[in-house]
């Protein structure tokens, strides 16, 4: 084992611990109508363990672990050019390789399998951010808070535009009604699209196919395109941390409980967001308000929380065995973020079990328990055995136009 292995570890189990936090938002989207991903009141159950099931997911998880995945891709996007230029390799090469390859896997996964894809987003987003993996990292610091500053601002801006459009309509100022009611038309699909979205996905593959493209097509042009700046942000500051230490457990046990000390305030600082969201049902208008100032404030230090406190755990005494296959979940995040969608729309789509819809949002908690067994249960004893996930191989293998070894060294 070489010395750098334990601090490789504790970056593979909080990316292992990000991969599994995301699912516990995506199965949402990938149990019933997309918009009930936001807005419980539009499917799934807004009362109730319903109710206490969104509140919780969006005060503990909502973007945070995302968001983590963000900096850590950011933070890998410097480990690999780094061992690419230590082995000889031009890192540039290697890493638009990567992306290029990255953005085809994400564009048959968003139109073949699962319209809620990430992974075209951090193509495009990685290879912006790679124009600065070289850099200070101070300075990485800076202009990403910038960046994450100016998602606050547009987003507070715009919910100012739009407040001053529906104060105006509400007073019958006939210039502002038109934009108004357009906003009102648009920033939601109407609930009569909801039979619709259930026929295809309980359906054929082709009908399940034909409802997925048009959502596909208006994430990857209208929510992917506002999800641009945070993104690139994050990862910049993914960078910073990694070359700073932090994500490979080069701090002192000290700094990271300073760092995952605030985590019950902040949670309490999502009180009044929640609040605000039930008052108003969910609406949209309400939604560009709360998502930039949580995504903005709060979400980048709940981030930085968790991943604190599961560098905590990696190096502490206990649970070892639990550690080595968070580790193994987050080496394999590619393989287990593809292989999770690919086993969950087949339950709950019509082409396989066909349960799309069926269950409430609390009922959809099963189904997160079960997939986290599953990563945490196949990881580990498919790296004792493989080199690679099966994902991560195929990835590497094309992204280097040639097949890479399989099997795990002796």
């Amino acid at each position: 084992m070489t010395a750098t292995a334990p601090r490789l570890r504790t970056l593979d189990a909080v990316r292992g611990v990000a991969v599994m936090g995301i699912f516990l938002l995506n199965v949402i989207d990938m149990a019933m109508p997309g918009y009930a991903y936001v807005d419980p009141h539009y499917y799934g159950g807004a009362s109730g363990a319903n109710w206490w099931e969104w509140a919780i997911a969006y005060v503990v998880a909502d973007g945070k672990f995302r968001g983590l995945f963000t900096m850590m891709f950011g933070a890998s996007t410097v480990l690999i050019a780094e061992r690419a230029m230590a082995g000889g390799e031009r890192p540039a090469v290697i890493h638009y390789a990567r992306m290029v390859t990255l953005f085809v896997f994400g564009m048959i996964h968003a139109y073949l399998i699962w319209s809620g894809d990430i992974l075209v987003l951090y193509s495009i987003c990685g290879a912006v951010a790679f124009l600065a993996w070289r850099w200070r990292p101070k300075l990485l610091l800076e202009i990403g808070i910038v960046l994450l500053a100016f998602k606050l601002v547009n987003g507070m801006t715009a919910y100012y535009e739009v407040s001053t459009l529906k104060a105006a309509a509400e007073r019958a100022y006939q210039p502002d009604v038109a934009p108004w009611q357009a906003f009102q038309r648009d920033a939601s699909p109407p609930l009569e699209a909801i039979p619709g979205e259930l026929a295809g996905f309980r359906g054929t593959y082709s009908e399940a196919l034909r409802t997925r493209v048009p959502t596909t097509i208006f994430m990857q042009t209208v929510i992917s395109r506002e999800a641009w700046l945070d993104t690139i942000g994050l990862m910049l500051v993914g960078m910073a941390l990694f070359r700073l230490g932090f994500f490979s457990g080069a701090w002192s046990r000290r700094s990271y409980w300073l760092a995952a000390a605030p985590i019950p305030v902040l949670w309490l600082a999502y009180i009044p967001l929640v609040l605000w969201l039930e008052r108003t049902a969910n609406a949209p208008l309400t939604q560009i308000a709360t998502e930039a100032i949580q995504l903005t404030l709060l979400r980048p230090f709940l981030s930085l929380g968790y991943a604190a406190l599961v560098i905590l755990f990696v190096q502490s005494r206990y649970a070892r065995w639990l550690a080595d296959r968070l580790a193994a979940t987050g080496r394999m995040a590619f393989s287990n973020y593809l292989g999770t969608s690919i086993m969950v729309t087949l339950f709950f789509n019509g082409y396989g079990l066909g349960w799309y819809g069926y269950l409430q949002r609390w009922q959809c908690l099963i189904v997160v328990a079960v997939v986290w067994l599953a990563m945490v249960a196949w990881s580990k004893p498919w790296l004792d055995r493989f080199a690679y996930g099966p994902f991560e191989w195929l990835w590497r293998s094309v992204a280097r136009a040639r097949l890479q070894p399989f099997h795990a060294p002796k």
